[in-house]
């Protein structure tokens, strides 16, 4: 049967072959989808490129900026990110995204709104409620749009969205702020999102569900006792949680870093760490995809090593950019980081999906993303942010320089414990299998 086209009509189902691995409606869902995952990506660090601005429009301390940058925004995300997830895996997940895009969208208009640092702190606080919506379903759509053989390479190309954001999106922030103000950022990344909330649930057909329909809920309680008997998923959650400490405080204080330590503006800060940043994530991602994809098929322990790997190579790389007082061999260690530090989006969610049945691949996300951002997104910008002021006394506007060092340590702890899962991916995902047959 032929698949559904991209103008089908809201809540149609594609019903065509789903070994295919590339047909003109899995191109476009996944072109759609990894832009609105770009948009995802830009509203929660636009922050970043503008943080000086608001610091002095509303009178802030590292220490609130760092704590309204992560511990305000992760309440609702990560909260409400399970309980969707759980509709996700039986109800329509395209229009789960097109509602979640919309309201975060909203809420990033908002944002361009405020007048204090409560105001700030509450449109972050229901911009992640709006987030929340975002990834989950993304990649449940796309597991039962893409086969087993090329998933890996879809949901890194999905990934590579958080570097189309700092390579294109991020430099144009930078620009609109220091010339228009940190608020017409807001209005104008907002509208984007608004706008393509709308192309989604107009154009984007929902995938048929491998395996068929899901009629009836799993109990959330067999969810997660399945999960406490994979060994690999409980470290790979924990090496999730230490790879996002370092991406938060990396995204986040970056562009401080580059104003403080090398006397950039709003806009240079922008258009070099985004470029470089935003170029590297792109590469990163999709070589990790595509490597992983083609050692996978050998042993599928490589979904593990290869973005093991990738973080070893990080922290080198990240001190490297921290304390170099030579821009270009600064610039040269981010790229390395930025390269490195990313490998492992596409194989750690094809690694999930692989562990678990598609009844279950949104919650099993859900719950990783919980693990992962509670801990990450808040740890990562506050302990930075905690840091530059306890030691501003007596280190000045290079703190930063060794506050961000925190970063690359946790990445190397991630790639001891990715290693270590790898031994238990290949039982679990037997396990699975056997499972099923």
């Amino acid at each position: 049967m032929t698949p559904t086209s991209p103008t089908a009509s809201p809540g149609a189902a594609d019903t065509g072959s789903a070994e295919r691995a590339w047909t003109p409606v899995s191109i476009y869902t996944l072109a759609v989808v990894t832009i609105i995952y770009a948009l995802n990506f830009l509203d929660r660090t636009i922050l970043s490129v503008v943080l000086p601005l608001i610091k002095q429009d509303l009178h802030l301390s590292d220490t609130m900026l760092g704590l309204i940058t992560g511990f305000a925004f992760v309440l609702l995300y990560s909260g409400l990110a399970v309980p969707i997830a759980r509709l996700a895996d039986r109800s329509n997940r395209r229009n789960i995204l097109a509602v979640g895009c919309a309201v975060w969208s909203a809420m990033t208009v908002a944002t361009g709104l405020v007048q204090n640092v409560a105001q700030l702190a509450l449109s972050r606080f229901l911009m992640g409620a709006g987030e929340a919506a975002g990834i989950a379903p993304s990649t449940a759509l796309l597991s039962d749009r893409f086969a087993a053989r090329v998933r890996p390479l879809a949901m890194s190309i999905m990934t590579a969205g958080s570097g189309v954001a700092a390579l294109v999106m991020l430099p144009i922030a930078g620009l609109i702020a220091q010339h228009h103000g940190w608020r017409m950022t807001y209005f104008v990344a907002g509208g984007i999102g608004l706008a393509m909330a709308a192309l989604l649930y107009l154009t984007v057909p929902e995938p048929a569900r491998r395996g068929g329909p899901v009629t009836q809920r799993t109990p959330f309680a067999e969810v997660w006792a399945q999960l406490r008997q994979l060994r690999s998923f409980r470290w790979i959650c924990l090496a999730g949680a230490l790879l996002a400490i370092n991406a938060y405080a990396v995204l986040t204080w970056t562009p401080t870093f580059l104003m403080r330590v090398h006397d950039l503006g709003p806009a240079e800060a922008g258009a070099s760490f985004g470029p470089i940043k935003g170029f590297a994530n792109i590469v990163g991602v999709i070589f990790g995809g595509a490597i992983t994809a083609w050692a996978a098929r050998r042993d599928t322990k490589w979904l593990l090593l290869v973005p093991a790997i990738g973080a070893a190579i990080a922290m080198p790389a990240e001190i490297v950019f921290l304390l170099s007082d030579d821009l270009p061999i600064a610039f040269t260690g981010l790229a390395i980081a930025s390269f490195a530090g990313v490998i492992h989006f596409g194989p750690t969610y094809a690694a999930l999906a692989a562990i678990v049945p598609p009844s279950m691949r949104a919650t099993t996300t859900a719950i990783f993303l919980f693990c992962v951002n509670m801990v990450g997104q808040i740890i990562g910008p506050l302990a930075i942010g905690y840091l530059n002021d306890r030691w501003a006394g007596s280190l000045g506007e290079d703190a930063i320089r060794y506050s961000m060092i925190l970063g690359g340590i946790c990445a190397f702890l991630a790639a001891l414990i990715l290693t270590y899962a790898a031994r238990h991916l290949r039982h679990d995902i037997a396990r699975y299998e056997d499972a099923t047959a």
